[in-house]
C-alpha cells in the first residue's frame, strides 16, 4: 500500500492557478524529489501535504485513508527551507517542545533526543541558544526536529542548506538509513547532483504542472540522445561509417576518447565492430545519459526564476 496518494490535487488564489491537477504516489521506504524551477507551484503542493493549506479540488490519500491533517500531521516530519526555530530558545527545551508537540511522551522524547543528539555530536548543544548557531549547526538542529517523532512520512526542502561537505554526508546517510527503516521521503532541492545520488523517483514541477514523472533511471532513458563514448589506444584520421556520427567533445572529455551518436536503426556494437575492423585497441565503451540537471534545463530553462500564477480561463 502506498503511504501517499495524490489524486488530481488544484489550488487556486483567486483566479491564479497555483497547482494545477497534479497526481502522483509515494511507496514506503522510497525517497522522492519533488523538482521545479522557484515558483513552479512546490511550496504549495507541500503546504497541502502537511494540511498548512487545502486543496480547492483533488484528494490526498495518506497511509490509505483519506487526509486528516488533525491526526495525520503527528506521523509527518516536514523541515521548511526557511528555518522555523525559536531563536531565543535553549537547543534542548526546544527539541523537547517539539517532539511532545508531535504526541511523544516526555520519556520517550528525552530518550529520541539523546540518541539524535549522540549520533550527531550535539551532546554539548543542549544549555546554547538557537541564536548562537552557525546556519549549519542549525540545518542539523532542524533535521533533527523534523525526525524525532519517528514520522512515517518525511518531507526536506533543501535540507543541504549551509551544510559543510561532512555534514552534509552525515544527513545524507541519515535520509537512507530513515528510508531504508521504512520512512518514505519527499527532498525538495535545485541541486541536481544531490537528487541523482540520493532519489529513487522524481517529478518535476512547472507552472503549477507535473511535466515529468519516473525512477531516475526511466527519466534518463527517456532523455538520451544514443551518444556513446569509446576510448581508444590511438585515435585514427578519419572516420566514416553509416552506423554513427563523431561528435565535437565537451571541453573535459579526454584526449584519447571519442563521442559518438548512433545513427537511427543502427546498434551500438556496430562502433566496437568499426574499430575493431581498423585494428584499434579499445579501452573503455559507454552509453552517455543526460544528467538531471540537463533534462531540468531542458525542460524548464525559459521558465522565469519567478513568475506569476497562471490565469484560470474558462
Amino acid at each position: 500500500m502506498n503511504i501517499l496518494e495524490v489524486n488530481n490535487l488544484k489550488k487556486y488564489y483567486a483566479t491564479q492557478k497555483a497547482v494545477d491537477d497534479i497526481s502522483f504516489t509515494l511507496a514506503p521506504g522510497s525517497i522522492f524529489g519533488l523538482l521545479g524551477p522557484n515558483g513552479a507551484g512546490k511550496t504549495t503542493l507541500i503546504r497541502m501535504l502537511t494540511g498548512i493549506t487545502y486543496p480547492d479540488e483533488g484528494q490526498i490519500i495518506f497511509n490509505g485513508r483519506p487526509f486528516d491533517p488533525v491526526n495525520d500531521i503527528l506521523k509527518i516530519g516536514y523541515m521548511p527551507e526557511e528555518r522555523g526555530l525559536y531563536k531565543k530558545m535553549k537547543i534542548g527545551e526546544q527539541a523537547l517542545y517539539l517532539a511532545r508537540l508531535k504526541g511523544l511522551g516526555k520519556l520517550e522524547a528525552m530518550e529520541n533526543i539523546r540518541g539524535w543528539f549522540t549520533r550527531f555530536e550535539m551532546q554539548s548543544w543542549w544549555n546554547k541558544k538557537v541564536e548562537d548557531l552557525s546556519k549549519g549547526m542549525s540545518q542539523k538542529l532542524q533535521f533533527v526536529t523534523t525526525v524525532l517523532h519517528e514520522p512515517k512520512l518525511i518531507i526536506l526542502d533543501e535540507p543541504f542548506s549551509g551544510l559543510d561537505p561532512v555534514n552534509a554526508n552525515m544527513i545524507k546517510e541519515e535520509i537512507f538509513r530513515l528510508a531504508k527503516n521504512g520512512a518514505s521521503i519527499i527532498f525538495s532541492t535545485h541541486r541536481m547532483k544531490e537528487v541523482e545520488e540520493i532519489c529513487d523517483h522524481i517529478i518535476l514541477v512547472n507552472k503549477g504542472r507535473k511535466i515529468l514523472d519516473g525512477t531516475v533511471r526511466q527519466v534518463k532513458q527517456q532523455f538520451k540522445e544514443n551518444l556513446f563514448t569509446i576510448s581508444l589506444d590511438t585515435i585514427p584520421g578519419d572516420i566514416v561509417s553509416n552506423a554513427f556520427e563523431v561528435q565535437v567533445p565537451d571541453e573535459g572529455t579526454p584526449k584519447d576518447t571519442l563521442v559518438v551518436k548512433m545513427k537511427e536503426g543502427h546498434k551500438p556494437n556496430e562502433v566496437l565492430q568499426h574499430f575493431l575492423q581498423e585494428g584499434v585497441n579499445i579501452t573503455a565503451f559507454s552509453e552517455v545519459l543526460p544528467s538531471l540537471n540537463e533534462i531540468f534545463i531542458r525542460l524548464v530553462g525559459d521558465t522565469p526564476t519567478t513568475r506569476q500564477f497562471e490565469k484560470i480561463t474558462a
